[in-house]
């Protein structure tokens, strides 16, 4: 569900449904009870891939290596805001 214009789809639950439009008929009265969400996608549990997490040092280890992805080797000047 996307609960605003312009952000990022979140997670919010799974349920079960016979068909793609029940899903996603179901999703709305389930997720968006208040008016919260201005977007829903639905998607068959067998159609999710996901990483194993008794793999997850071997699987993410290769992001460690890549410094120049955060920056922890320089400091921040004085007065710069939200970097």
């Amino acid at each position: 569900m996307r609960p605003r214009r312009g952000l990022a789809h979140t997670h919010v639950g799974s349920l079960h449904a016979p068909d793609a439009e029940l899903a996603l008929r179901n999703a709305r009265d389930l997720y968006t009870r208040r008016q919260e969400g201005v977007s829903i996608w639905v998607v068959p549990a067998a159609s999710i891939v996901a990483s194993s997490p008794d793999e997850k040092d071997a699987f993410f280890d290769p992001a460690a290596d890549k410094v120049y992805r955060h920056p922890t080797f320089y400091e921040v000047p004085e007065g710069a805001g939200h970097i």
